[in-house]
């Protein structure tokens, strides 16, 4: 069991138990929280509650996480497209459709089971689930990824990009025309209120910046170049949308009717890093993937 303890502040008053714990934690959704009040997980003051329990301020509330149930993570001999690879570090172009690392519901053909078979050595800084794993895209979204082979390499890294010392530029098509060249969106990100599934721009959220240029413009749509000055779930897709320009194909943030390529259209197409042990500049670039660049090549046709 994982312990927890939380004093509650003015703001929290009156809020429901498990609505508190969701919003805790970010990566917990209500369901769960209610499932661990109803197991006597959560008390308040030292008295387990149920879930319509409202808190007040000052409660002291402490709950416990069952550790999770052990998944045995096995080596599986699946294509991966590995652009850079040297005694530290590797970089991988990530396909469209491949989850990064296991989790419910993604127990088999993640990036990390193909990363096992590929590479002989991985960091283990975030254990058996997330070997040499440093920072993710989503499912849906391509491009490139580095890599972490041991544990000196992946801390490093991972300061690097708490200090926004790695370059990360992405490719998107967005609903709309945007008549300016350049924007910069700056809006906290946070668990969206409404629905758990989402994230969203709220006042409480975590700070976060994105860049972006406009490449070329097409009727109904825009091809833009986004870069990331700090890496919040689903950022991007969050942020274009609060700027009413959603990206196409994106099924959890935009509109119903668009470009049919099975997801958001996104890429990360460069990644630029001084090597973690050497020092040296280093930069690489992936092109967007053929369904991407198929349906850019029908926006330029009808334009």
């Amino acid at each position: 069991m994982s312990q927890f303890e939380h004093t509650v502040a003015a703001e929290q008053a009156g809020l429901r138990i498990d609505k508190l714990l969701s919003d805790i934690q970010e990566d917990v959704s209500r369901s769960q929280a209610q499932s661990w009040i109803k197991e006597d997980l959560v008390t308040v003051n030292g008295t387990t509650v149920k879930n319509k329990y409202t808190v007040q301020e000052g409660d002291e509330i402490a709950w416990s996480i069952p550790e999770p149930e052990e998944m045995e993570i096995k080596a599986e001999n699946i294509p991966l497209e590995i652009v850079y690879e040297d005694a530290d570090i590797a970089v991988v172009n990530k396909p469209r459709g491949m989850v990064v690392h296991p989790s419910n519901g993604h127990q088999s053909g993640t990036m990390v089971h193909a990363l096992l078979y590929h590479l002989k050595d991985l960091s283990g800084i975030n254990g058996t689930f997330r070997p040499g794993i440093v920072h993710r895209i989503d499912k849906d979204t391509s491009g490139l990824l580095v890599v972490a082979k041991h544990d000196k390499a992946h801390q490093k890294l991972t300061d690097m990009l708490k200090d926004h010392d790695i370059e990360r530029k992405y490719r998107a098509i967005v609903h709309g025309v945007i008549d300016h060249e350049y924007g910069t969106i700056e809006a906290p990100i946070g668990r969206d209120p409404n629905d758990r599934q989402k994230m969203a721009v709220v006042e409480n959220g975590k700070p976060a910046v994105t860049h972006f240029e406009v490449l070329e413009r097409f009727e109904g749509f825009t091809y833009i170049e986004c870069k990331l000055e700090t890496g919040r779930t689903h950022q991007i897709r969050v942020h274009m949308q609060y700027i009413s320009y959603p990206l196409a194909g994106d099924p959890k943030y935009g509109p119903r009717r668009t470009l049919d390529i099975g997801g958001q259209a996104l890429h990360a197409a460069v990644l630029g890093l001084h090597h973690p042990i050497t020092g040296e500049w280093m930069r690489f670039e992936a092109p967007v993937p053929e369904v991407f660049q198929a349906e850019l090549d029908k926006l330029k046709f009808n334009a």
